[in-house]
């Protein structure tokens, strides 16, 4: 079971690395675009673009700061660790499907079998907090029981 957190946890980190790369790509892309941007004698046109640069390249650094903050989560997990309760780190196997709360990753697959990546600030993440296996709970008119926690 612990190589199943772990291949949970290295695909998370990579999810989280993937858009720091593409976040720094698009940066990088928009002060490229800037720099290159010349002025003519349409003055205004190229306030503009330099404008619109600007704006895209504060929205990617947004979008890195975010993934930055993704990445601490990540780094406070411990995938050796087993867990009693559902706990950030932990791997929650459910009647309705299996969880691994960390990050909102979305879909993961390992060994064919599917894992909701969840934060631990979700709605669902926040139904799952401290319950034990065994305990059910209700989201959005559907009862979940708790199988097993890893």
């Amino acid at each position: 079971m612990i190589e199943i957190k772990k291949q949970l946890y290295t695909l998370c980190t990579e999810y989280v690395q993937n858009r720091m790369e593409a976040a720094q790509q698009a940066i990088n892309d928009a002060q490229k675009a800037s720099n290159d941007d010349t002025k003519s004698s349409a003055g205004d046109k190229y306030e503009t673009g330099r404008e619109m640069a600007q704006q895209e390249t504060n929205r990617n650094l947004a979008q890195l700061n975010e993934a930055n903050k993704l990445k601490i989560a990540l780094n406070l997990i411990s995938y050796e660790h087993l867990s009693e309760q559902a706990e950030p780190g932990a791997v929650i196997i459910t009647d309705q499907g299996n969880f691994y709360m960390a990050i909102s990753a979305g879909l993961l697959t390992v060994k064919n079998e599917n894992y909701f990546a969840i934060s631990p600030a979700s709605p669902i993440g926040l139904k799952l907090k401290g319950l034990k296996a065994g305990a059910q709970f209700n989201l959005n008119n559907k009862i979940y029981l708790i199988k097993q926690i890893i």
